[in-house]
């Protein structure tokens, strides 16, 4: 089992801490279903890993490695209208799924925001449930766990941890396959009979939160299975 633990530490300098942002598209008028938001953030949050800015020599680089070494912690928040077009300008990568749009930019130190991103809202991403349609064809799905609520936000952050750890898991003609989908993730709720069984299974990729928002420390929250 593939497991991501990122707990919190005392020990840790507040001001050396890194992360990355995530900014949802949620405009008042005509707000997107939640599963079309986490499918799209998923994807966007592994597309900026995989991009090629963030290979060796690379303009992002370095950033990314500094915050793959530490703990790997995602920051989502919430956008409209100009706040929406004003992030573009920063480096990252934005996707969209249906009329989701999410913008994952390169982490970099907390302390360092940019007053684009610091602006906007963390909370107030709540979208309600909505059923979800078939499984795209090549798209990886996370399963979310039953079991525990999680705002969209939180749950944004969370699928973005489940495509970074399941990247590593394929071969370099399934990333091909997959990069060339966009990195088309879909979101699904198994019963909490099947999490159960997913979760136990040795090839599981899990999700364990570190606990500083909405849920206890060491929660399983996201899975992927082959």
């Amino acid at each position: 089992m593939l497991v991501d633990r990122h707990y919190a530490t005392d020990e840790e300098d507040p001001a050396s801490v890194r992360a990355m942002p995530v900014v949802l598209r949620i405009e008042r008028a005509d707000p997107p279903c939640r599963t079309d938001v986490l499918e799209a953030a998923a994807a966007a949050a592994v597309a900026v890993c995989l991009d090629p800015r963030s290979e060796p020599g690379g303009e992002w680089h370095d950033d990314v490695v500094a915050w793959v070494r530490g703990r790997i912690r995602k920051v989502s928040r919430r956008a409209r209208g100009a706040h929406w077009a004003a992030v573009q300008e920063l480096p990252g990568v934005t996707l969209a799924v249906g009329r989701a749009e999410v913008r994952a930019f390169v982490p970099g130190r907390v302390a360092d925001l940019p007053k684009e991103l610091s602006r906007l809202q963390i909370s107030g991403s709540e979208l309600p449930a909505d059923e979800p349609g078939p499984v795209p064809e090549g798209a990886r799905v996370l399963w979310l766990n039953p079991r525990v609520e999680m705002t969209a936000g939180k749950a944004a952050a969370q699928v973005g941890h489940a495509s970074m750890l399941l990247a590593p898991t394929l071969t370099d003609e399934e990333l091909e396959e997959w990069a060339a989908l966009d990195y088309r993730c879909a979101v699904r709720t198994p019963t909490p009979a099947e999490w159960d069984a997913m979760v136990a299974r040795p090839d599981a990729v899990v999700v364990r939160d570190a606990g500083y928002t909405e849920v206890e420390p060491g929660t399983a929250t996201v899975l992927h299975v082959p």
